[in-house]
């Protein structure tokens, strides 16, 4: 009869995350010693982390951290939602924001090669993670923004799922109740760039070149061509670029209108959603 009892698979389950049946199995290979059963799922785990390198994650959440005008935004994803809606999983998203905060990491690489206070990289702790959880883990994105007011804002697009689209925005003058707004704004229509300077002009010009066969598919006259294609073209500008776009509360008015009448100016914006 094996030397252990159900209290003590339950207690490992919690420890390692692992299943029902590795935790048995762990078990009866140690002869009930706790810790030796701890150590050999860690081992088969680590196993499973090079074959796990090549699968996809679609799934997780994004977590975010604004005060004293500096925010922090990371995405952090998994295989599936049952996993990334566990407890598990959200404590380890959270230490990893809170990583990427003391450390002040701009980017995905400087915050995986950043060292906890244990001596553990980012990097291995998610190894470890993905050992323990037997899924793929891994940070895709970092953003970090400062300036006179950043707000974050979180979105759940369902409710049994851990927030999946994230947004921080840095404005100068005004308050945070407009950067809120703006936030929750760019949540909602995806904005790409903030100006339309930051468009590649290649894009631009392929957007006219597109706009103008179009219009002379449909037959328009060829003395309307001009100012169609431009129109389209601003069309374009108004899909994706944040100060163009009608804002969400008041679609007669435009983001740059509502933030100079609040006095305020946008510097930047991240926006992070889950798996795109």
């Amino acid at each position: 009869m094996a030397n252990y009892t159900a209290a003590d698979i339950k207690a490992l389950r919690e420890k390692t995350a692992a299943g029902m049946m590795d935790v048995k199995k762990a078990l009866d290979e140690a002869d009930g010693d706790m810790a030796k059963a701890e150590e050999i799922l860690r081992v088969k785990g680590q196993k499973g982390v090079t074959k796990r390198e090549g699968r996809t994650t679609s799934n997780g959440l994004v977590a975010a951290q604004a005060a004293a005008g500096e925010g922090t935004l990371v995405e952090v994803l998994c295989e599936t939602d049952f996993v990334a809606k566990g407890e598990r999983f959200g404590a380890l998203a959270d230490q990893v924001l809170a990583q990427a905060v003391a450390t002040k990491a701009a980017d995905a690489d400087a915050l995986l090669e950043s060292t906890l206070a244990d001596g553990t990289s980012v990097k291995q702790l998610l190894d470890d993670a993905n050992a323990t959880i037997g899924e793929k883990i891994e940070v895709k994105r970092v953003a970090r923004l400062e300036g006179e007011h950043v707000v974050s804002y979180l979105h759940k697009t369902s409710p049994d799922l851990p927030a999946q689209i994230g947004v921080l925005v840095a404005t100068q003058g005004g308050d945070d109740s407009v950067a809120r707004d703006v936030a929750m704004h760019i949540a909602a229509f995806s904005p790409s760039v903030l100006t339309r300077d930051e468009i590649d002009p290649e894009t631009v010009e392929n957007e006219r070149r597109v706009a103008e066969a179009t219009a002379k598919e449909e037959g328009k006259p060829e003395a309307a061509l001009p100012k169609i294609v431009e129109g389209r073209v601003n069309g374009f500008f108004k899909e994706n670029v944040l100060l163009e776009q009608p804002f969400a509360k008041d679609a007669k008015k435009t983001v740059a209108k509502v933030l100079e009448e609040a006095g305020a100016s946008a510097g930047g914006f991240a926006r992070f959603r889950v798996g795109s």
